[in-house]
């Protein structure tokens, strides 16, 4: 279980006013009991299908949200790339590759995968997820179904979101995507 450290200390940092107990079963707990989850949705770039297929995206994706009868969000963030491994493993090809033409192919990918390490430009991942708050596991589990269910008729596909997932999105709004690291809090009351 994550918890959030001690909401006595001083008040200047959200997550001492936020109303967050900790984060445990694929749900953040919240202190009146509470839990807020729902689903993580996989992107996908629908803009390269052709006009009619995006348009029964958008106009599916239109009808499911209008048969949500409850208090959601939908919620977006973005998600630093690492792509120091990607640079090695062409800087490994480059050290091999004896043909000028693709060493120089080679070296201009290196520089634009680093450029977008850069903080400034920082490449990212959409993330994009459905929230809810309820305080009923079976009335969350009927949820996540349906949830699940109707965005995989959209075409999209979906799954419950987890403790890491919840953890990142917190972080993405709070730190600037820096993660925390929560730990059990021992009380002296």
């Amino acid at each position: 279980m994550y918890t959030m450290k001690n909401k006595t200390e001083d008040n200047k940092y959200a997550e001492n006013w936020l109303p967050v107990k900790g984060i445990e079963n694929n749900a953040i707990q919240l202190e009146n009991n509470m839990l807020l989850t729902g689903v993580k949705i996989t992107p996908k770039n629908i803009f390269i299908l052709d006009n009619d297929s995006q348009n029964n995206v958008i106009y599916n994706l239109r009808d499911f949200y209008g048969t949500i009868d409850y208090e959601f969000w939908l919620m977006v963030t973005d998600k630093p790339v690492d792509l120091s491994l990607y640079i090695n493993h062409l800087q490994v090809q480059l050290n091999s590759m004896q043909n000028i033409g693709i060493k120089k192919l080679l070296r201009e990918d290196i520089n634009k995968a680093e450029l977008f390490m850069n903080k400034e430009l920082g490449a990212v991942d959409k993330e994009f997820f459905i929230l809810f708050k309820e305080k009923k596991p079976d009335i969350i589990a009927k949820r996540i179904r349906n949830l699940i269910s109707g965005l995989a008729a959209c075409g999209l596909d979906s799954r419950q979101t987890t403790n890491d997932d919840l953890r990142d999105l917190l972080d993405s709004f709070f730190n600037s995507n820096v993660r925390t690291e929560f730990k059990a809090v021992i009380s002296n009351e």
